[in-house]
Order: structure tokens, then sequence, then C-alpha cells
């Protein structure tokens, strides 16, 4: 059996590090660098970079603060926002993200999943998916529906279909963030990890809603997700990776510990 990942999510805006709730109410809440090197040092497994309103401002993601991310840690991270291309994806690599994440511009062109794919590798090539919970139409049958644009442009699109085209497509990995947990700190939104986790033959990360260690515990079981990503319950000092990790642990879950 594969490790259970815990990943930590930083949300990067103007080149600080920021957090919201239900992609709301943003506020700059310290250096992602500095908040990078010390979950590194805390055994985090995974860390995940989002410049959270280059796709809305249309703008490139800041190769300068990869590369500085880079020179700090020696753990796997990804970086999302504002790729919209081969040549953005390659940049990021060579800069020193193992693993780029697609969202926005791949609604926009699907084909830019397998294009990324083919050149960087399917390992390397994440699906976040912004995803909201809605009524039940033919369009949008299983309720949930994908957002994009940071949150603001809801799409019509069904997150269950596009999580299977994703994964057609050649994404070898699907980042599951639900927006109406986001930032709660009431727990994970189990039933769509579920949903999408059982669906599909590619790692699933679940995003948004962890307030506790049991949180984890939950969505790694009940919501068979292979990885949990957390955000503000380490930001802010709550909890360390290591105790997470530690609890988890404990319970049963096979993780990677670091002493």
């Amino acid at each position: 059996m594969l490790s259970k990942r815990v990943i930590v999510c930083l949300d990067v805006r103007g080149g600080k590090l920021a957090k919201s709730v239900k992609f709301f109410d943003t506020k700059d809440i310290g250096d992602p660098v500095a908040k990078a090197r010390q979950y590194y040092e805390d055994g985090v497994d995974e860390l995940v970079f989002y410049d959270i309103t280059a796709s809305r401002e249309n703008r490139d993601i800041m190769i300068g603060f990869v590369e500085q991310v880079a020179a700090q840690i020696f753990i796997p991270f990804s970086v999302g926002g504002g790729i919209r291309s081969v040549a953005d994806a390659t940049k990021l690599r060579n800069a020193g993200a193992e693993k780029v994440n697609v969202n926005t511009a791949a609604v926009a062109r699907k084909e830019l999943i397998s294009e990324i794919a083919d050149a960087i590798g399917s390992q390397s090539t994440i699906l976040s998916m912004d995803i909201r919970r809605v009524f039940r139409t033919k369009e949008i049958p299983s309720g949930y529906e994908i957002v994009v644009n940071g949150g603001v442009t809801p799409t019509g699109l069904d997150a269950l279909k596009w999580a299977k085209t994703g994964e057609k497509l050649g994404a070898g990995e699907l980042v599951i963030n639900s927006i109406d947990a986001d930032g709660t700190k009431d727990g994970y939104e189990i039933k769509l990890t579920r949903m999408i986790a059982d669906a599909v033959g590619i790692p699933v990360i679940a995003s948004g809603g962890a307030g506790k260690p049991e949180h984890l515990y939950d969505v790694l079981t009940a919501g068979h997700a292979d990885a949990a990503l957390v955000a503000s319950i380490v930001h802010y000092g709550q909890y360390t990776c290591r105790a997470l990790k530690e609890y988890l642990n404990g319970r049963g879950i096979k993780v990677r510990m670091s002493y």
C-alpha cells in the first residue's frame, strides 16, 4: 500500500502568503518562501503553491518566486495559476517545480492537459479543480460544478465528468478543491472526494476544510483520498505538519515519518 501524503497549500497573492474563506475575504498572512522552508523542515510530504490572481489578471506566474522556493526546500512541490501553455509549464519545471497544476486554462482548452503531459510527463501534470455544490441538472448530474478564475466564474461543467476527462487526457493527479469547505475548518467534502476518487484510477488530493487531525483521517479513509491538503491549520500554528502525520500514523494510516 502506498503511503498517504500530507500536502501544505500556500496561496500566493502579490508575492505574499494569503488565505481566504470560501475564496473570499482574502488576507495576507506572511512570507510564503519562509513558510515553505518551515514546513519542509517539519516533515511535510509536498507543497503546492497557487498564484491565486494570475488567471484572473491574465498574467504569467512569477518564475523568480519559484526559483526562490526551489533553493529553500528539497521535497516535491507543484505550482499553479496562470499556466496557459507548454512553454509556461516547461519554465516552471526548469525553475525547480516538480509538478504543475492546470485549472482555468484547461477548462478553456482541454487539449492543454494532453500537451503538457506529453511534454513533461503525466506524473508532473496535475488537474486542479475548484468545485462548488449546486442543484442537480441535466448538464450537472453530479450536483457539483467546476468554477474557474479563482472561484468566481461558473462554467456549467459537471465536476465528475471533468475529472474523468482530465484523467483520459493525461493528468497524473487530481486536486479536488471544495469551495464550500474552503477555509471553514469544518472538514473536507467527503462525498465529493469519494465520488471522484472512486471514478478515476489516478491519485486524488482532497482540498478545503481541514480544521483538525480527525478531518485528515476521515478524508483519507471514508473519502478514499490519496493525499490531504491543509492550509489554515498549519498557517496559523494550530498544528504542525509533524503532529498531523503522527496522529495519522497513530491511527493506522501509512504515512512517511521523518525523525
